[in-house]
């Protein structure tokens, strides 16, 4: 009888006609068992194998190459393994041949969503190694953008979250309020994407004239469209279900993967580099900076930081612009050297990216190119929370709980 590890077959007894299992004598060793009820016979076993399962990898022509490995057990996902660097390009490598006027456009490129918060860490630490006095101006200006940029990282997974889990209207009212934004930091910057626009000792050039008016307007009108969100997400009864008490984190995890940003602060961890290490013009907006948290962990409590974390960005922002009408005309950035060279020593900076802390090691050996500059993404911290996060739930679950960690493929890869 040749049987190969199938399910068990039902055989009539020859004594009392009653039908009895018959238990395969091949089947593979070492294989999950699974309960079957027999007829008029109890219950008996039948031999699987758990299911090795590739999501992903996509075509290498697309903006991100993610592979997740998954063991299932029919359903149920018994572990996952996060697998990355198909779009690994040696930035920081790439780092120690340019100047520092030239890894500014490397550093912006790694999380494309924040593309001037990155550039903010790298001029931050040259700044801080050359001992420069930025002026207020630039840098009341860089906290505006800053916040800005935020929004614009926010509003793509608003809108791509929803569209994850098969509601498509949110990405469209996201994509309307971020083309607004998109097109004021395009005409600030001259860059659409990769703003460039970051120097060491300030800013490229002073903004165009009426460019702060614009600005006001443009962040008025967003903030009158996002109560969209609330409305037709938050008040979606198929979006609560799919995402309240699915992919539960806890404190401790977090701290264990040193995950940072609206996925730590949706399980209670209160903690945002703008308020507690403040950098730029953050210490002055104590008053209407507010750091969300909350305590659920799950997939909708991370929703929930990441659209009030917009509304509050958007409050920062006019206050920045309030605070910038009353500052006096004045230059953006400093004189520099034909020859930018950093002195010798090392530093460590860190900011509060939109997804999470981003950081940069600086080595310099007083040579007009980095020694070393190492790179601390968000995004490959917090991917690696996978490997906890998606063991024991339902295969249903995993596109929910991915999409609800708001990672870059290229702030994991670099």
């Amino acid at each position: 009888m040749a049987d190969r590890g199938v399910a068990d077959r039902a055989v009539t007894g020859a004594g009392d006609g009653r039908l009895w299992p018959m238990t395969s004598s091949t089947a593979a060793k070492g294989t999950r068992r699974e309960t079957v009820v027999g007829i008029g016979a109890g219950a008996t076993e039948l031999g699987t194998n758990d299911m090795v399962l590739n999501i992903g990898p996509q075509h290498p022509s697309t903006h991100g190459v993610l592979r997740i490995k998954l063991r299932l057990d029919g359903e149920l996902i018994t572990a996952a393994e996060p697998v990355i660097g198909y779009m690994h390009r040696g930035a920081e490598k790439l780092f120690e041949a340019r100047d520092y006027r030239q890894i500014i456009m490397l550093a912006n490129r790694h999380d494309w969503l924040s593309a001037f918060a990155n550039e903010l860490g790298v001029v931050l630490g040259v700044e801080r190694m050359l001992g420069m006095e930025v002026p207020e101006r630039a840098t009341w200006t860089r906290t505006l953008l800053a916040e800005l940029n935020r929004v614009l990282n926010h509003l793509m997974f608003l809108g791509s979250y929803p569209l994850e889990l098969g509601g498509i209207t949110p990405v469209f009212h996201a994509f309307a309020e971020r083309e607004q934004l998109q097109s004021l930091m395009e005409e600030a910057s001259g860059g659409r994407m990769h703003f460039m626009f970051n120097r060491v000792g300030g800013l490229k050039e002073d903004l165009p004239a009426g460019w702060y008016d614009r600005a006001r307007a443009a962040v008025a009108a967003v903030r009158g469209r996002m109560p969209v969100f609330d409305d037709l997400v938050l008040g979606n009864e198929i979006f609560r279900a799919r995402t309240r008490g699915v992919g539960v984190l806890a404190p401790e995890t977090v701290q264990a993967y040193g995950a940072s940003g609206p996925i730590a602060r949706a399980c209670g961890l209160d903690f945002d580099l703008r308020r507690d290490e403040t950098y730029l013009s953050y210490g002055e907006l104590g008053d209407v900076l507010r750091v969300v948290t909350r305590e659920e962990g799950d997939c909708l409590a991370r929703f929930e930081c990441l659209l009030d974390q917009s509304h509050n960005s958007l409050d920062l922002a006019d206050a920045c612009l309030d605070r910038i009408a009353g500052l006096a005309p004045g230059p953006v950035n400093q004189r520099l050297p034909k020859v930018l060279k950093a002195p010798e020593g090392q530093t460590y900076t860190w900011t509060e990216n939109p997804l999470g802390i981003n950081g940069y090691y600086l080595v310099s050996h007083g040579d007009k190119t980095p020694w070393r500059l190492k790179l601390r993404s968000a995004s490959f911290n917090n991917i690696q929370l996978l490997g906890e996060l998606l063991p024991g739930t339902l295969v249903a679950d995993m596109v929910a709980i991915l999409g609800s960690l708001f990672f870059v493929v290229g702030d994991i890869d670099k």
